[in-house]
């Protein structure tokens, strides 16, 4: 089992980081954003982002810029600029986007995507402040959002370039599955249903039979995904060959903790999971380690590299 607490200081991770670079997980929770610093598989310091109550979270990356986050409330989906840094002296100046209460939030097209309560589906530019929302659609019970794809219960739907006549603003199409709950948009694309994990090929296809509730990839083969309390990884070998995405793809791993795992991510070499007790599990390529950051609640993580 790895360690609970790696034996090495706060100030020797910070030097670390130098090293080997740094990713900041930002976990939603029930008590508010829970910033987690990240460099390889040592986990550091953590601290609030923010202190609002939040169902899910999204970064945005930005080459010339800093990087947006964003935070979907039951007030409104709050967007913020991220120190180059990584650091802050206290919560982040966050925007309300003027959509009202949010439930998801993703990234796609150098935007953030946001559900609202009722479902309505927006696309929110962050160059400016305010952030500019623009209604693209709508979905029953909207879950989850990730690139281009959002989940809902009545399935997945899709962001399409143009819309009616005379109005060029992307809209949204129905692509199939019932009763989503998550989804992954990069590369090949991934849904999480009550009736097991799916892949989109010739339509979609079955990959892991169960109750599937999380999943996430990396965009270059790499995926995790929660189906019936178990910790799935698509196996290293047909990711690195580009082939395979059945169940004979997939193993199931086991965490340092006998927790179930409700959020996962990816950031530069590493994979996250995090669990409904609150607990950050890291894999940078030799092993999960893991690390209590002590909150419940979890609505999603999104990850960040710093400067």
């Amino acid at each position: 089992m790895a360690p609970a607490e790696d034996d090495i200081s706060i100030e020797e991770k910070r030097v670390y980081a130098g090293s080997a670079g740094r990713t900041d997980a930002y976990v939603a929770t029930e008590t508010g954003v829970v910033r987690v610093a990240i460099s390889g598989d040592k986990v550091g310091e953590f601290a609030l982002a923010a202190r609002e109550p939040a169902r899910d979270v999204a970064v945005l990356a930005r080459t010339d810029d800093p990087d947006r986050l964003a935070v979907a409330t039951d007030d409104d989906l709050l967007v913020a600029s991220i120190p180059a840094d990584g650091t802050d002296d206290g919560d982040l100046a966050f925007t309300p986007a003027g959509i009202g209460p949010a439930v998801a939030v993703g990234v796609h097209d150098g935007a953030f995507l946001a559900a609202d309560a009722d479902g309505g589906v927006h696309r929110v530019e962050s160059d400016g402040s305010p952030p500019d929302p623009a209604r693209i659609g709508e979905v029953d019970e909207p879950r989850a959002i990730d690139g281009p794809l959002v989940a809902a219960a009545d399935g997945i739907h899709r962001v399409v370039a143009g819309g009616t006549a005379g109005n060029d603003r992307p809209s949204l199409e129905p692509v199939g599955l019932d009763d989503a709950r998550d989804v992954a948009g990069a590369g090949i694309p991934l849904a999480a249903t009550p009736d097991g994990l799916y892949w989109l090929g010739n339509g979609w296809m079955s990959a892991i039979d169960g109750d599937a509730t999380a999943v996430a990839a990396d965009g270059d083969g790499h995926a995790l995904a929660a189906v019936e309390d178990e910790l799935f990884v698509r196996d290293a070998t047909d990711a690195a060959a580009g082939t395979g995405w059945d169940a004979d793809a997939w193993l199931a791993v086991d965490l340092p903790v006998d927790e179930r795992s409700v959020a996962l991510g990816y950031g530069p070499g590493l994979s996250v999971a995090v669990t409904d007790a609150g607990t950050l599990c890291v894999d940078a390529g030799d092993g999960w380690r893991h690390h209590v950051i002590g909150v419940r609640g979890i609505g999603g993580v999104a990850l960040a590299s710093t400067a």
